[in-house]
């Protein structure tokens, strides 16, 4: 008999499926054989920010497309040159659809399944074009290794880093980030509503966000999906320094023995 949440989530995409065919601005099954570079970019990274411990590359190994889902698995790789001649141990993926599909407003959800594991740092995001943080970011979506609970931000001029306008959502007893999830934000001229399992977690208006600065959420925004590893937001929960900078031992384990996948089943972008 299926759980009474699995229901609950079937209800949701079927919904979310109706919804699509008059509203759509992006709809990506991933039922290709390869991913569709028509509307994703792979990030292919000389250096990294954050203290993170990955280079991101263009691999079949690190981001494929396999029974209508998108795989991005982390690749332990000791000694990897990046093209700024940086070392790194380990290879992972980021894509984009930047230049590609932008849109302002809209509701922008994902069908995501994550491994547990301290300083595994998967999103599902959202940029503008310019400037870091003037072009505003929207984090639907993060995870940094604690499967009880998942975290939305928002980055912008005056409210960026360890931003204020920022959110932890822990799941219902019996729940965590290694089941599928649908991970949801509702984007309007004058607020952003977060939603998980097509609850409401965080709901953040333009009034709340002129506190700290200007509002950096009328221009267009492209979709981001990336596995980091390691850095500063994994650092400031689990304070691990080694045998790298937020990531433990145990994770490098999961990593080297193929553990740590990031699932996607779909993504859906649509008009409010």
């Amino acid at each position: 008999m299926k759980s009474l949440l699995t229901l609950a989530l079937l209800c949701l995409s079927a919904t979310l499926f109706a919804q699509k065919k008059g509203d759509t601005l992006l709809y990506e099954n991933f039922n290709n054989p390869a991913l569709n570079r028509a509307v994703w970019n792979v990030e292919v990274t000389g250096n990294t920010v954050n203290n993170e411990q990955q280079a991101y590359v263009d691999s079949a190994s690190t981001i494929s497309i396999a029974g209508g889902m998108l795989s991005i698995k982390p690749l332990y790789h000791p000694g990897y040159i990046s093209n700024r001649q940086k070392k790194y141990d380990f290879l992972s993926g980021r894509i984009n659809t930047r230049g590609k599909f932008e849109f302002t407003y809209g509701t922008a959800t994902a069908r995501i399944k994550m491994p547990a594991g301290a300083g595994l740092w998967p999103a599902f995001w959202a940029l503008g074009e310019g400037k870091w943080p003037d072009c505003g970011e929207i984090d639907m979506m993060e995870n940094v290794g604690d499967s009880s609970w998942i975290s939305h931000a928002l980055h912008g001029p005056g409210y960026f880093g360890n931003t204020p306008l920022a959110y932890r959502y822990h799941f219902p007893a019996g729940t965590d980030v290694t089941q599928w999830h649908i991970y949801s934000v509702k984007w309007t001229a004058d607020s952003l509503i977060f939603s998980v399992d097509g609850q409401v977690t965080y709901t953040v208006t333009k009034a709340m966000i002129e506190h700290y600065g200007r509002w950096a959420y009328d221009n267009p925004k492209f979709i981001i999906v990336n596995f980091a590893l390691g850095g500063g937001y994994p650092n400031g929960v689990n304070k691990v320094t080694t045998p790298y900078f937020g990531m433990p031992q145990s994770t490098v384990d999961k990593i080297k023995h193929g553990d740590a996948q990031l699932l996607v089943d779909w993504i859906l972008v649509t008009k409010n």
